[in-house]
């Protein structure tokens, strides 16, 4: 499927419902710079990144907040400050590229067609951690079907490779408490590994 770019709302402008139909099927860029020490990777990105430019940007979105309890930065940054991860060694992708309103609109074939592309963007960045955030995506991207939360065996190249929990709302197996819990094991993992 061709994904389009579509103008971005200001970030502390709720989209409206003409901007959040108009990103459907979009893209936005990564948020990469080199000497990353953790790649965080999306399932995709939704209406609201779509419409405004920014990662997980729906109000609800948990990943914000879990970076900041976790530990992983000294405040509770907003999408619309995304910039300023790569200076503090962290980055933002997709496993796949299209915008949608679910993850579940995604198919099989571009989680699998992700999961290449994400690989080899990998290889090119050389991150430290690749923290993939949903085991149902991962299962289906990387082919392991039996894959669980935490760290993986096999990574891609020099990378370690984590699954972490989906951070959406709509995902009610995790607290957010839990979900923060679970993105300190792995910022607890790199500062022993330092």
């Amino acid at each position: 499927m061709q994904s389009r770019s579509v103008k971005a709302a200001p970030s502390a402008v709720k989209p409206t419902p003409e901007q959040l139909r108009a990103a459907q099927d979009t893209t936005i860029p990564d948020i990469t710079g080199p000497g990353l020490r953790v790649l965080f990777c999306g399932i995709n990105p939704g209406l609201w990144s779509g419409a405004t430019g920014h990662h997980f940007a729906r109000p609800g979105n948990r990943f914000w907040p879990a970076l900041h309890r976790s530990g992983f930065t000294d405040r509770q940054y907003r999408p619309d400050e995304q910039g300023a991860l790569p200076a503090l060694g962290l980055g933002i992708t997709n496993v796949a590229p299209r915008t949608t309103a679910k993850a579940d609109e995604l198919t099989a074939e571009e989680l699998r067609a992700g999961g290449a592309a994400l690989r080899e963007r990998v290889l090119r960045l050389r991150p430290e951690v690749l923290a993939v955030l949903g085991i149902g995506a991962y299962r289906t991207a990387f082919g392991q079907r039996r894959a669980a939360i935490g760290r993986q065996p096999e990574g891609i190249g020099s990378t370690e490779v984590w699954v972490l929990p989906n951070p959406s709302g709509l995902n009610a197996h995790y607290t957010l408490d839990a979900l923060a819990a679970e993105f300190r094991t792995l910022r607890e993992s790199l500062d022993v590994g330092a």
